[in-house]
């Protein structure tokens, strides 16, 4: 039987450093993004933004990559993707927009690791499938 402590007082995951890019820096110190963990329900809303159905042919389109900058712009703590000021010197509009507009290809690719991993999408289902039957 499962305590009903254990669900009301859950261990909460820490918000985590993440150093994508040695061109940020302060102090000649690479400065790192924090990022926070995403709930079930987080997602869920960003995924409805995403998620269109064709009212011609009723086939469902998923904008993977829409949902990716947002998905990750939403966990971004630090540095503050709203700020006008940041927004205003990168010359764009939106937390999504910004992100696109100072990372590189590979720095947004590690951004977007580390935010699922510490949101605990980085396990393969095929792999737990696999430790399952063994």
């Amino acid at each position: 039987m499962s305590s009903l402590s254990a669900f009301l007082h859950p261990e909460q995951a820490e918000n985590k450093e993440v150093v994508v890019s040695d061109r940020f820096k302060e102090n000649g110190k690479p400065v790192p993004f924090v990022i926070r963990p995403l709930t079930q329900g987080e997602n869920g809303e960003i995924m409805k933004k995403y998620r269109k159905v064709s009212k011609d042919t009723g086939v469902e389109v998923f904008n993977r990559i829409g949902y990716n900058h947002a998905l990750v712009a939403a966990a971004v703590v630090e540095p503050d993707l709203n700020s006008a000021e940041l927004q205003k010197a990168w010359g764009v509009l939106g937390p999504e927009n910004l992100l696109a507009k100072m990372l590189y290809i590979g720095e947004f690719g590690k951004l977007l690791e580390a935010v699922q991993e510490l949101s605990g999408l980085d396990k393969d289902i095929n792999e737990d499938i696999s430790e399952a039957k063994n």
